[in-house]
């Protein structure tokens, strides 16, 4: 436990060293929320509610491609990366640690989001909802997770930000995150949107928050997408292990 929580200090230190890593994870939703979410359903206290859990899984996602997607890429590319995991620890307190750090950013992405629904906007959640989303929150970033490990383990670091810049808008474009619930979206949303883990997961976060009924196709979706990039992780991440100390 020492060495996780060592690991977890070590490398939240190195993260907001870099302030730009904590502003861009955070700042690009609030900004999403106040030109967005505000003029336009700020008054309506559904259209808030569902808007603000779309700008929450906004800001999960982009803290954990990046986070993860770059800041592993990077890492490797560092000289202090291959000695650490040669030490006898083993990769669990490093994994671990990191996993800690990318939630702590995630913190911090999110609560201007919900500063901003909560002040400027009709938004409207009991206590118990508000915590059963950011559960829900927490369960749906899984696939970003995973997706934004497979980026960093596979490739150097100027192909993963080239490669997480692509796919996190198409993401939240494609999963609806900019459109709000199923009935209100364009038909291409509608067509393509279950497909993504976007949609699974914001499906997740209304459906603790809200009386939004998920779609079983959604989360059929977002479990195979859990489940192909943890293969892809893990294998991404043996890939790499073998490269350098075979």
């Amino acid at each position: 436990m020492s060495l996780v929580l060592t690991h977890t200090r070590y490398q939240f230190l190195e993260t907001v060293r870099v302030p730009m890593t904590v502003i861009g994870s955070s700042v690009f939703p609030a900004l999403s929320m106040l030109f967005f979410v505000v003029p336009f359903a700020g008054d309506d206290s559904v259209a808030a509610t569902y808007a603000t859990g779309a700008m929450l899984v906004f800001a999960v996602m982009s803290s954990c491609l990046f986070t993860y997607g770059i800041g592993v890429a990077e890492d490797r590319a560092q000289p202090w990366d291959p000695y650490l995991r040669t030490l006898p620890a083993g990769p669990l307190p490093r994994f671990t640690g990191r996993i800690l750090t990318v939630m702590g950013i995630m913190t911090i992405a999110v609560i201007p989001v919900l500063l901003i629904a909560a002040f400027l906007t009709e938004a409207t959640v009991t206590l118990g909802q508000l915590l059963l989303g950011l559960a829900a929150l927490l369960l749906g970033s899984l696939p970003f997770t995973l997706m934004g490990l497979f980026i960093g383990y596979a490739l150097p670091s100027k192909a993963a930000i080239v490669v997480a810049q692509v796919v996190f808008f198409p993401m939240a474009v494609g999963g609806g995150l900019l459109t709000g619930p199923p009935s209100t979206a364009p038909a291409f949303i509608q067509a393509v949107a279950p497909y993504l883990p976007t949609r699974g997961a914001v499906e997740l976060v209304w459906a603790a928050s809200t009386g939004f009924s998920p779609a079983p196709l959604s989360l059929a979706m977002l479990a195979l997408w859990v489940a192909v990039f943890a293969g892809l992780a893990v294998w991404a991440y043996r890939r790499d292990e073998g490269r350098r100390f075979s």
